[in-house]
C-alpha cells in the first residue's frame, strides 16, 4: 500500500528545520546558497506587495506545510488560514500555534543527529492564525474571499493542478494579490503526465498564465531559490519561479 511521504516523520522534521531553524544551522557553509535560506518568510515579505493591497483583513496559505509563511502573514493580516493535506504537518503547525515552539531532529551524518527547538517569533500574534487539513484541489466552498492568497511550491505536487487554478478567482478579492511559486518539477508520482502544465512542449509558466487569464494580471515574475537541509553535507537546493498576480475586477 502506497503511503503519503508528507506524513513521514523524516519529512516532517526536514520541513520544521526548513521553515524555522536559523540560517547558519540550515546551511553551515560560507557559500552563496545562504541566500536560498528563509524561503517561507520571503514568500510573504518579497512575494506580496503589502503596501498595495487595499485591505488586510484575511489571507490564505494553501499548501502551508508546517506553517512558517502562515505565521508571517499574521504580521500584516487580521486573520490567516493555513491549509495542508498532511495531517502531520498541520498537527505540528497547531503545536507551534499553541506553544510557540516545536522540537525538531536534524540529521548530521549517519546515525548522528541533533535536537533543537524551532520557534515562532514572539512578535507574531499566533491567535490570528488557524490551521486545517484540506485538499488544494477541493477546497471547502465556504472559505470565502481573501485579500491575499499564497500557493508556494504546490502546483507541481498536485494530481490536477488546473483544479486549483480554476478555483483561485473565487478566493481572491478584486484588487487582492495572489503569490505562487513552483520549480515546475513535474513527476509522475505526483501528477499524471497528461495533467502537467506545458504539455506538448509548451512552457509551463505560459500554461500557468493561460490558466489564470482573464481573472489575474501578472504584476511581477522572478526566481526565488529555496534550500531544504537533509543532513550537514546534503541539501535540496532548488530555484522556484515566483509570480505575483493582481485579481482583476470581474
Amino acid at each position: 500500500m502506497d503511503t503519503n511521504p508528507y506524513e513521514s516523520d523524516s519529512l516532517l522534521h526536514q520541513y520544521l528545520v526548513f521553515h524555522y531553524a536559523p540560517a547558519d544551522i540550515q546551511f553551515p557553509h560560507d557559500l552563496s546558497a545562504q541566500e536560498a535560506v528563509g524561503f517561507p518568510q520571503k514568500c510573504v515579505s518579497i512575494g506580496l506587495d503589502a503596501d498595495n493591497i487595499p485591505n488586510k483583513e484575511r489571507a490564505l496559505d494553501i499548501g502551508c506545510a508546517v506553517g512558517r509563511s502562515t505565521f508571517e502573514l499574521a504580521r500584516t493580516f487580521a486573520k490567516v488560514i493555513g491549509i495542508d493535506q498532511s495531517q502531520a504537518f498541520v498537527d505540528a503547525a497547531n503545536e507551534l500555534k499553541l506553544n510557540g515552539r516545536h522540537p525538531a531532529t536534524m540529521q548530521e551524518e549517519g546515525s548522528r543527529a541533533r535536537d533543537l527547538d524551532v520557534l515562532v517569533d514572539e512578535a507574531i500574534d499566533r491567535d490570528k492564525v488557524s490551521f486545517r487539513t484540506g485538499d488544494a484541489q477541493e477546497l471547502p466552498p465556504d472559505l470565502g474571499r481573501f485579500d491575499a492568497v499564497l500557493g508556494c511550491n504546490l502546483i507541481c505536487r498536485l494530481p490536477q493542478p488546473r483544479a486549483l487554478l480554476q478555483r483561485l478567482p473565487d478566493l481572491v478579492k478584486p484588487g487582492g494579490q495572489l503569490f505562487l511559486t513552483t520549480p515546475f518539477t513535474w513527476m509522475k508520482e505526483y501528477t499524471p503526465r497528461a495533467n502537467w502544465l506545458g504539455q506538448g512542449g509548451q512552457d509551463s509558466f505560459e500554461a500557468l498564465k493561460a490558466g489564470l487569464d482573464p481573472d489575474f494580471s501578472l504584476d511581477r515574475k522572478f526566481d526565488l531559490p529555496f534550500l531544504i537541509r537533509e543532513h550537514s553535507r546534503k541539501f535540496q537546493y532548488g530555484v522556484a519561479l515566483a509570480s505575483r498576480w493582481i485579481r482583476r475586477e470581474p
